[in-house]
């Protein structure tokens, strides 16, 4: 068992490319593609972030945490990333109050 585990070893370089037989597996794919989501939603919450939804982009960013385990289990905690990557992202959206504007609300 340890040869073969040294044959794989050597073929690490094999990662990626076309001839990469487990990359064109759905799990994969959808890792990949996980990948490109999270760096192109850091983009957009780093563009628009503020003191107000700070928090929330915070909340945003460590979404992908959650999402672990191998075939069935890893599938629903994607789905349960997602939907509360949706709610995450309908609340940084959502124009709220500035602290500065909550301050003179309150002193009125």
């Amino acid at each position: 068992m340890m040869s073969a585990f040294k044959v794989l070893a050597k073929l690490k370089g094999l990662r990626g490319t076309a001839f990469d037989v487990f990359g064109y597996t759905t799990e994969r794919q959808m890792e990949r593609h996980l990948i490109s989501d999270y760096e192109t939603l850091l983009a957009d919450l780093l563009a628009r972030v503020s003191a107000d939804n700070y928090e929330t982009a915070v909340d945003l960013a460590s979404v992908p945490e959650f999402i672990r385990g191998f075939g069935h289990v890893k599938e629903a905690h994607y789905r349960d990333a997602k939907q509360r990557e949706a709610e995450l992202l309908a609340k940084f959206d959502s124009p709220q109050p500035g602290l500065k504007e909550i301050r003179i609300r309150a002193a009125a």
